[in-house]
């Protein structure tokens, strides 16, 4: 029996869209259904103006390209590119035709991020719970949850000293070039001869010249800063204040300080030493992760800017959880890190010791706990993930 090859027709039908031309088993596809959009353009019609300023993208597709970018772990750039490519994130977006071009800018993403703040992105938490609840599941009696934290690590290069004054250097040469002013000397020469010295620092001979050209070059960060301050005229020197002040801080910051400066792109960025052999500190914002016991379902997530006692951040986390649910949690599992707290509210919060009467129920409670772990393990590897929070 011989084989035919297939005929292609180009034709397309007269009414067709892509909700006939996808896999309607497909998951996003489904999602897109199971989601209350309306919930979002109710909610964040406020932040727009019916009046003035430039026509907006729709409610939905921002809405829908944030939660595109931490579903499938995208950067901003690479998740425009792929939706004007994928006929199922177009679809999802509440496109019925297909889009050859990309949605919006890249930077818009992070324009929509900052008008909804924290509320916005609770809001889309909320709707993700009620969506990922199992079919069937209205009971609103007080559930047992597990509570942990980590540390979310911020995308910088390990801190050091020199650096920070590197990087002061060049954005004090960037400040210059833009507001045309003659700095008595620009160091870049000098700066380069230092950072050969800076390279033997391991070395018998070298040790003594690299230690010098690291006080050299702070030495020359702060004189750009101070000449800068000097000469940028009043009416620019408001909008580069923040800037110099952040420059002087770094500068004027000992080894032994707290609150110290990590980065300059991300001045918030805390230590937090982990005890681990392989990476002893990291550098980032503590996560506190609120997980249902008996769903599975991520019930709370809170970014914490400072360097909070693990008992310290569980009040706000369980507020969170009555905010999402309208509940209060019944029984609350964390670790040995959470060693303070016995109560708050209405719950109650056990913490791991040893007990020769603890019930069976407790003790695979106790146990249940741990299957936060593998959560945390997968939520810290989605890039941007303290962003949600």
């Amino acid at each position: 029996m011989l084989t035919s090859p297939k005929k292609h027709s180009l034709q397309l039908g007269m009414f067709s869209g892509l909700s006939d031309q996808l896999d309607q088993k497909h998951p996003l596809f489904l999602l897109a259904h199971k989601i209350n959009w309306q919930v979002f353009e109710d909610a964040f019609k406020i932040h727009y103006s019916e009046k003035m300023g430039k026509p907006a993208k729709p409610i939905r597709l921002m809405v829908s390209l944030l939660i595109l970018k931490y579903v499938r772990n995208l950067s901003d750039e690479n998740l425009v590119e792929q939706w004007a490519e994928n006929l199922y994130y177009q679809y999802f977006s509440g496109e019925q035709h297909f889009q050859p071009s990309i949605p919006c800018v890249p930077t818009e993403l992070v324009a929509f991020r900052q008008r909804i703040g924290e509320a916005g992105m609770e809001l889309i938490l909320k709707e993700s719970i009620r969506v990922n609840k199992p079919p069937g599941d209205n009971n609103n009696a007080a559930a047992a949850v597990s509570v942990d934290t980590m540390v979310q690590e911020k995308n910088i290069t390990y801190p050091t000293d020199d650096k920070l004054y590197k990087k002061i250097i060049k954005a004090c040469w960037k400040i210059a070039d833009k507001e045309s002013i003659d700095v008595r000397q620009s160091y870049s020469r000098v700066v380069k001869k230092l950072s050969q010295q800076q390279r033997f620092s391991k070395t018998k001979n070298g040790a003594k010249d690299a230690r010098k050209a690291s006080k050299r070059i702070k030495t020359i960060a702060g004189r750009l800063v101070r000449e800068l301050a000097r000469k940028l005229p009043l009416g620019r020197l408001s909008t580069y204040l923040p800037s110099l002040k952040l420059y002087q801080r770094v500068l004027s910051q000992k080894r032994a300080d707290s609150n110290k400066v990590y980065s300059l792109h991300e001045p918030d960025v805390k230590c937090y030493s982990k005890g681990k052999e392989h990476k002893k500190f990291e550098f980032g914002s503590k996560v506190s992760i609120l997980v249902d016991q008996g769903t599975g379902i991520i019930m709370g997530a809170l970014n914490f800017t400072e360097t909070l006692h693990d008992s310290k951040t569980l009040p706000e986390a369980l507020e969170q959880y009555e905010r999402l649910t309208g509940k209060q949690a019944a029984e609350v599992f964390v670790d040995r890190g959470y060693r303070g707290m016995t109560t708050y509210k209405n719950s109650k919060i056990y913490v791991p010791k040893p007990d020769k009467k603890i019930t069976k129920s407790k003790r695979r409670k106790h146990s249940k706990r741990a299957s936060v772990e593998p959560v945390i393990s997968h939520l810290k590897k989605i890039t941007g993930f303290a962003e949600i929070t």
